[in-house]
């Protein structure tokens, strides 16, 4: 097992129940974190990779309501819902919000860690596409305002005349311009260039 993708978050207010997961998950190998309330894991949680074990009903913020804050906080970890037969309709619209997947109580070892394995699985994508997003965002925020509105146009497919002829600017101030924009990205191509800004959710306003 990668150690690097092996941490399971667990959070329940039920002590018994925890202690138990504890030992199983543990003994499969993986490191497991537990938290008696939402509010605990919040204060606790680095922004680590791995998985998040949650149960629906706690007092104080529930399971679906701190998946919602997951959400609001941009928190990548694959969420599997621990429910009890009443908290079954809590759970679908776990799904529907965006949960990995939900188990019922009580239920089989083995099922529960093959769906560990599958959310951390799931972890290692989430997460590399999250720090390549935040890679670009980065490299983006080094760009100067007018670098920005020329990277726009750059990759809207206009040409260099084009853009000169938008912004109010000669063709050799847009090559230069360009130029920087690609050296600042890191992008060797245009189509890098365009996935690059396709990970953007910040789009520049034009003047």
């Amino acid at each position: 097992m990668n150690n690097h993708n092996n941490r399971v978050f667990l959070v329940d207010d039920d002590t018994d129940f925890r202690e138990s997961m504890q030992w199983l998950l543990s003994s499969a190998g993986y490191e497991v974190i537990s938290s008696s309330s939402a509010t605990d894991f919040l204060e606790a949680y680095q922004g680590e990779q791995g998985c998040l074990l949650l149960d629906v009903r706690m007092p104080g913020i529930n399971g679906l309501a701190l998946q919602q804050i997951l959400h609001e906080r941009n928190i990548q970890l694959p969420v599997i819902l621990i429910s009890g037969h009443g908290d079954i309709p809590m759970a679908v619209n776990a799904i529907k919000a965006g949960a990995l997947d939900f188990i019922e109580k009580p239920f089989n070892d083995k099922h529960l860690l093959n769906l560990v394995s599958k959310a951390l699985n799931v972890a290692v994508e989430r997460f590399e596409q999250f720090n390549a997003k935040q890679e670009v965002l980065h490299q983006y925020e080094t760009l100067s305002h007018r670098e920005k509105e020329v990277m726009t146009l750059v990759v809207s497919g206009l040409a260099n005349r084009e853009i000169a002829e938008s912004l109010g600017i000669s063709p050799k101030t847009v090559e230069v311009h360009r130029a920087r924009v690609m050296s600042k990205m890191r992008a060797s191509s245009l189509p890098e260039l365009v996935n690059m800004n396709n990970k953007l959710t910040i789009t520049e306003p034009m003047n």
